[in-house]
């Protein structure tokens, strides 16, 4: 691979590779360091990738795979959370609690299974055809459009169920800053 096919693969495809990695992962560390990885063994492997105009395809079958590679090292050594730590965290100010909320799609997306999650994430923010799916996640096209139905459904419940969660504890929260000032007259 020529130097300049490089920097134009990287120039081309690192956003949409960060954004399919940040879709799998729901970590902006995780997400670089798998874009990072997808682009090192492009660098070292990239002789492999025989036809310049596939280059798209083999940069995000590799990056999930990587993925995939790290879900099976996890499973085998799994992360425990030490207790310890939670005294020292900063408590979540009203600022970031409306970047929260303003983040309901991306949340709702980061709840659903990685099978359903990227093919919805190739297709609708990467611009892949149900082919090139197919090929990156090395299942059958039906299998795609199947999951990308899927995936449509519950992320339309989850985002319905977030708005109503979100409605009641306000009208909740309403209702007991009503009964505070009432009990308070009392």
């Amino acid at each position: 691979m020529k130097d300049s096919d490089y920097e134009d693969a990287v120039v081309n495809f690192y956003e949409g590779l960060y954004a399919f990695g940040f879709s799998l992962t729901g970590k902006e560390d995780d997400a670089s360091e798998l874009t990072q990885e997808t682009f090192y063994r492009l660098l070292t492997k990239g002789a492999m990738v025989r036809d310049v105009s596939k280059i798209k395809s083999w940069l995000f079958t590799t990056l999930y795979r990587i993925f995939l590679s790290w879900e099976q090292r996890r499973s085998a050594l799994p992360h425990f959370e030490i207790s310890s730590v939670e005294d020292e965290l900063s408590p979540v100010t009203p600022e970031q609690m409306d970047v929260l909320l303003d983040n309901a799609v991306s949340d709702s997306l980061l709840e659903l299974e990685e099978r359903y999650r990227a093919p919805l994430i190739l297709f609708y923010l990467n611009d892949h055809s149900y082919q090139e799916i197919a090929s990156i996640l090395a299942v059958p096209i039906g299998t795609v459009m199947s999951r990308l139905s899927r995936a449509k459904i519950m992320l339309r419940q989850r985002l319905a169920a977030r708005a109503i969660g979100s409605k009641t504890s306000s009208k909740i929260t309403h209702l007991k800053s009503q009964l505070d000032s009432v009990s308070r007259a009392l």
